[in-house]
């Protein structure tokens, strides 16, 4: 389980299967409502030495925001690309919150795009 800010989500309510994104996805293992946090982000920030001494596969799990890289963790690394996503990236929260109701074994998906370039 995981907590900030007093909102809490547990792996029990979502799942990792197969998905494009390094063959795995996340999927709902409930229902969810519009503006449910759906998944908690343990964010990790990294220094330019240690993005560098990455492994090349792990640089796949990095996002910019706010000018400072960070190293996703599991499940949210596994979080699909959608340019018509069911999830929107709350940068302040750390979790991707529903854009709109989500059925359970439904693929959460969101828009990375919308990550700094910085």
């Amino acid at each position: 389980m995981s907590e900030l800010l007093g909102i809490l989500v547990t792996m029990t309510e979502i799942l990792i299967g197969t998905g494009e994104l390094a063959g795995k996805g996340v999927y709902a293992d409930r229902d969810f409502k519009k503006g449910d946090v759906v998944i908690q982000y343990n964010l990790v920030p990294l220094t330019e030495v240690e993005y560098a001494a990455l492994p090349h596969g792990e640089r796949m799990f990095t996002h910019i925001q706010g000018g400072t890289i960070y190293l996703y963790s599991d499940p949210e690394r596994y979080v699909n690309h959608s340019t018509d996503p069911n999830t929107y990236q709350d940068h302040t929260l750390h979790a991707d919150i529903a854009l709109c109701d989500i059925v359970r074994g439904e693929m959460i998906t969101t828009d990375a795009r919308k990550d700094d370039t910085e």
